[in-house]
């Protein structure tokens, strides 16, 4: 286990710079300097410390993390060998009960463990506007601050999930939430291999009807997924869609807010056909797009 410091540079009313400090918690996945966190801990940080267990301080170069900011995961390359790495475990195994202990750098106070249970699995919440985490595990164990992104272990000691959000409201209690390994490994391994990850990609950017999108618009539809930009010879634009249209049904599925098209556009395949329903003006129509692979960050 090991404790992650960083400086993110802010500006206060007056423009004038200041630097915040934060702290979060990550874990040894390979011996060879792998470490994987969260990508809240990391992200936007001018500087990445990581110490661990035995004291041993690394200074992170930027150009060795990688993020996947949608799955809030990210991994840390240091310069560093025979780190003591953990063994990962079958989250798919668990059952609601199992007991599990939260290890990580709580309060930016050093490492601590907080033992608890598995209270519900398959869980999604939502932790940001336009983003929803799914897949979660949820744990009675005390999850604070400096938390993200230290294992979530079973008493075989095998990492099982990542700590990485808790909800924080008057009167509730024992209720946090870690990404299980059986859907984070496939993203690290991409992170590892591609530095990103590669997802179904359609070229469009997404807005969720409202009421004042209608009145704007004058649209046809109160419910839906407005298309406010197509990216030029995208799969979107192939597909004949363009910025205006109202799509409402995705794959055989309705189609309500930009989180449901997200959602399915990522569980769809790449180069598979998928059944299209939008509108344009008043009138429905249907299409078929073929996603491609998400082209690398910029």
């Amino acid at each position: 286990m090991v404790a992650i410091t960083t400086e993110v540079v802010s500006f206060d009313f007056f423009n004038r710079p200041f630097t915040q400090q934060g702290a979060g918690s990550g874990w040894v996945l390979d011996s060879n300097g792998i470490i994987v966190t969260n990508n809240h801990v990391v992200e936007g940080a001018s500087s990445i410390t990581v110490t661990m267990d035995d004291g041993n301080t690394f200074t992170v170069d930027q150009s060795a993390v990688f993020t996947d900011s949608l799955n809030d995961l990210a991994i840390i390359q240091i310069e560093a060998q025979n780190l003591p790495a953990v063994t990962v475990g079958d989250s798919a195994a668990l059952r609601v009960g199992e007991w599990v202990v939260a290890i990580g750098n709580a309060l930016g106070q050093g490492i601590r463990a907080t033992e608890g249970i598995i209270s519900r699995q398959g869980v999604a919440i939502p932790v940001a506007p336009g983003q929803t985490l799914y897949d979660l595990l949820e744990t009675t164990a005390a999850i604070n601050p400096g938390n993200s992104g230290g294992p979530l272990v079973n008493l075989s000691g095998e990492v099982i999930g990542i700590t990485s959000a808790k909800i924080a409201t008057v009167g509730v209690e024992g209720m946090g939430y870690a990404i299980s390994t059986e859907t984070a490994l496939p993203i690290i391994e991409e992170l590892i291999t591609n530095g990103y990850v590669v997802r179904p990609w359609l070229g469009v950017v997404l807005y969720t009807v409202d009421q004042f999108a209608v009145a704007r618009y004058e649209l046809a539809v109160e419910s839906g997924v407005l298309i406010t930009q197509v990216v030029r010879d995208s799969p979107a634009d192939r597909a004949g869609l363009k910025p205006g249209d109202v799509i409402t049904g995705f794959a055989g599925k309705d189609i309500v807010t930009a989180a449901d098209m997200i959602r399915g556009i990522h569980l769809s395949k790449i180069g598979q056909k998928i059944p299209v329903t939008y509108w344009r003006g008043k009138v429905e129509y249907s299409t078929e797009v073929v996603p491609i692979e998400s082209p690398p960050p910029s």
